[in-house]
């Protein structure tokens, strides 16, 4: 995995620590110091160095011969997540949206052919797949997803999808390529994603945009349903507009938080945000 700089500046001891932490996952989440090496294709004495560094640093843990990731890691997504300020703005308006529909609502970005999940209240209902914050999964199968792709040029597109995902997901449904741009021309034109038992048997979620100040859409926010107990006509008619409405609100108040006023000093003061 390592040794992909070019740029003078490039740290590959840096590259080479990202990557023993990126070789841990839902399928390895212990692993031996041979099983690192392997999956960070790092010789044994590197990943040892590494995973003896990461152990001090408080990111990684030893039982014996078998390592595993710490808690701390979040601190590394959440600190990006922190950055945007979308948790901080989304989170009542994600909480009322729950308490209208009774389902559960997700906020997620792009990365790669990817989607990753930045913000969820959820509610106790049993899924196909566990969803938390840090998740991802295939962007063209999901209906925030389908937003987030929509809202690329569709030059970039294909591009994008040609990028492995780093899910660990086999889709239920898959799409041809030449089926790809017609779906999301009509995303464009509605404003909203459905993705209908796409991911896996069962989830059905209906999606739509999250934008900044600039009006880019960084983001989409969505409503997942249990496929056996809401209808499409349901999740449309039903869930849609109150969405549509808490997405709004979120979109306002992000491009408020993001023109706030800072000093000199980088502090940004306190301030309550129009809902």
């Amino acid at each position: 995995m390592a040794g992909r700089g070019e740029g003078p500046e490039f740290i590959e001891a840096l590259a080479r620590g990202l990557d023993v932490l990126r070789a841990f996952g839902a399928d390895r989440p212990r692993m031996t110091l041979a099983e690192v090496a392997a999956a960070s294709d790092l010789a044994r004495p590197t990943a040892r160095r590494i995973l003896l560094t990461l152990t001090e640093l408080g990111y990684v843990r030893s039982d014996g011969n078998v390592f595993s990731l710490t808690p701390r890691v979040l601190e590394l997504g959440m600190a990006y997540v922190g950055s945007l300020g979308l948790w901080e703005v989304a989170r009542q308006h994600m909480r009322d949206l729950v308490a209208t529909t009774g389902e559960s609502s997700s906020i997620s970005q792009l990365d790669g052919s990817d989607i990753v999940y930045v913000a969820r209240v959820a509610v106790p209902k049993i899924i196909a797949l566990r969803v938390e914050v840090g998740t991802r999964f295939p962007a063209v199968v999901c209906s925030q997803g389908k937003v987030l792709l929509a809202a690329l040029d569709p030059d970039d597109v294909p591009g994008v999808l040609a990028l492995p995902s780093r899910s660990g997901i086999e889709p239920y449904r898959t799409y041809r390529p030449a089926e790809v741009e017609p779906m999301l021309r009509e995303v464009r034109a509605r404003g909203w994603a459905l993705a209908d038992d796409e991911l896996a048997p069962g989830i059905r979620s209906v999606a739509v945009p999250v934008r900044d100040g600039s009006g880019a859409v960084r983001a989409a926010m969505n409503v997942t349903v249990h496929s056996a107990e809401t209808s499409v006509r349901t999740l449309l008619e039903r869930h849609l507009p109150p969405l549509r409405e808490a997405a709004s609100a979120v979109s306002a108040d992000w491009a408020a938080w993001q023109a706030r006023p800072q000093d000199e000093a980088g502090e940004q003061p306190a301030r309550t945000l129009a809902r």
